[in-house]
């Protein structure tokens, strides 16, 4: 099964660091938290990707291209004739399709824009600037034991995400966007999605968040599986600090997987 991952737009709360890089791309130690977020879906071997990128696609692209470099001791002989020695070189066992879904295209336009990657099959989706310590194998089964087209996580933080209104049977009822902080469940990502969802997105201006959530809230076909954990997204210069702190002093919630 493959992951969707938003990483194409332009982070402005970053200005500092979003000038010359995507926000997905913005380090919390020393390694972007777009690999952070694949680090947890390779945890629970889900190990193929299709990346939405757009704005500085080609930061992402040259990334993974030199991965490699990024992750090994490097030797550069310059006296035999410009030879390069990797020394004790990592991989990852992914397979990665980084996709240029356009520069100013809604977060439904990227999705759409991937559909040729994706074929016929359900696939995972969540966002490039979020970390999350949900079980992803519970999540799956959850989404496969409903038969719903869409199923997302649900977190209960006071923040001014999408808000849910889930019922007894974890079926959302409504969604609506950004709102005064009321303490309702928020959208945290993390979706699975069956192939239907293609049908739900019209073209390059649709906000996943908007229509095709509320329709699918609306005809019954949007489910939620609640997490009590941990989840944390990097909108701000503050919240990245949260994360990295975390990670320098070893308590990170989402790391799993062994170095």
């Amino acid at each position: 099964m493959k992951t969707v991952i938003l990483a194409g737009g332009f982070g402005t709360r970053f200005s500092e660091e979003s000038g010359y890089k995507p926000k997905p791309m913005i380090e919390i130690g020393g390694m972007p938290i777009l690999w952070h977020i694949m680090k947890e879906y390779s945890y629970y071997g889900f190990n193929e990707f299709v990346i939405c990128a757009g704005y500085k696609q080609h930061v992402i692209k040259e990334w993974f291209a030199d991965y490699f470099l990024h992750t090994s001791d490097i030797t550069f002989d310059f006296t035999q004739g410009n030879k390069m020695i990797v020394h004790n070189q990592h991989s990852e066992p992914w397979k990665v399709t980084v996709v240029d879904t356009g520069l100013t295209t809604m977060t439904g336009g990227r999705i759409k824009r991937v559909q040729p990657y994706i074929g016929n099959e359900p696939f995972m989706m969540t966002y490039g600037d979020g970390v999350c310590d949900v079980d992803i194998h519970k999540l799956l089964a959850f989404h496969q034991s409903h038969g719903k087209i869409a199923t997302l996580t649900s977190v209960f933080l006071e923040q001014q995400k999408g808000i849910l209104d889930i019922g007894g049977d974890n079926e959302v009822h409504s969604f609506r966007e950004k709102s005064v902080l009321d303490g309702s469940p928020i959208n945290a990502g993390y979706m699975v999605l069956n192939p239907e969802i293609f049908d739900y997105i019209e073209g390059d201006d649709t906000v996943f968040e908007k229509q095709p959530l509320q329709r699918l809230a609306e005809s019954g076909e949007l489910m939620s599986y609640s997490h009590t954990g941990y989840w944390q997204c990097m909108d701000t210069r503050r919240e990245k600090d949260i994360l990295e702190n975390l990670w320098s002093s070893g308590q990170a919630p989402w790391k799993k997987w062994m170095d």
